[in-house]
């Protein structure tokens, strides 16, 4: 059964069409990817699947429900990490994890705090107010508050930026085995390395249109980003142009170069 599915989803800006005719389906239980350069339209789309955002054309559903009829109930069923989103920063992770477990209403919200806060290494720093935290520390809160209510579905927007090497590797295995437990990953990256490390399936997006999906069994970054020239623009001079500096291979040059450090 499709976690998500939409038909002929479209969403524009004025007289910028950010998503266009969007057709997708997503199995329950994919770890499904994204992946396209910055401003490729990554984003809106997981705004609109999370209903923060209205289409201007086109129909989805999201774990069953509409999010365009229903936008509180699918934000309630999902969780969401958006991009660069920060807890507050005159909270603790304790106490912004304890606000989210209230609104989410749930009886057992600081044994899920524990044990969130030790699959995703931010344990030491629960009692540290988030000001003081490095941007690698308050992206795993971060994280944290996207799986606290265990929902069968997560949305994540560059799920690894402000991540050392180190931690990369730990949060890819906990996505990993989320979807082997029978959920339901969404993200999206402008990294190819991320998606051919992580993700069963990869849709290949760019401006507003998805130009192709396919499994990524056996695929490496270099045939991913092969596949991802030949599937845009037949790898012509302009798509490997911008690849330089929007669709990347590797990570480590958004990590936080103080993890572990308050942000200077």
């Amino acid at each position: 059964m499709p976690a998500v599915e939409t038909d002929g989803l479209t969403k524009r800006y004025d007289d910028l069409t950010a998503l266009a005719d969007l057709s997708l389906s997503v199995e329950s239980g994919t770890l499904f990817g994204l992946l396209g350069p910055n401003g490729s339209g990554k984003t809106t789309t997981i705004s609109v699947l999370t209903g923060q955002r209205r289409p201007d054309a086109g129909t989805a559903s999201v774990l069953d429900i509409d999010p365009v009829a229903n936008p509180r109930e699918v934000r309630s069923a999902v969780g969401i990490l958006p991009e660069r989103e920060d807890p507050p920063s005159f909270l603790t992770p304790r106490e912004y994890l304890r606000f989210v477990g209230e609104v989410r209403e749930l009886d057992d919200v600081d044994e899920r705090i524990e044990r969130w806060a030790d699959r995703l290494e931010f344990a030491e720093t629960l009692d540290t107010v988030s000001a003081d935290l490095s941007e690698g520390q308050r992206q795993r809160v971060m994280l944290g508050q996207a799986f606290v209510h265990d929902p069968d579905l997560v949305f994540i927007d560059e799920p690894l930026v402000n991540l050392d090497p180190i931690l990369q590797e730990r949060v890819k295995q906990e996505l990993r085995a989320y979807c082997d437990a029978g959920n339901t990953l969404f993200l999206s990256t402008h990294f190819v390395d991320v998606a051919a490390d992580l993700c069963d399936r990869v849709g290949i997006l760019d401006g507003g249109h998805l130009r192709g999906t396919r499994e990524t069994d056996g695929f490496g970054a270099d045939d991913l980003l092969s596949y991802f020239m030949e599937t845009v623009e037949g790898g012509d001079v302009a798509t490997t142009d911008r690849r330089s500096d929007s669709l990347q291979t590797g990570v480590s040059e958004t990590t936080d170069a103080g993890e572990g450090a308050p942000d200077p």
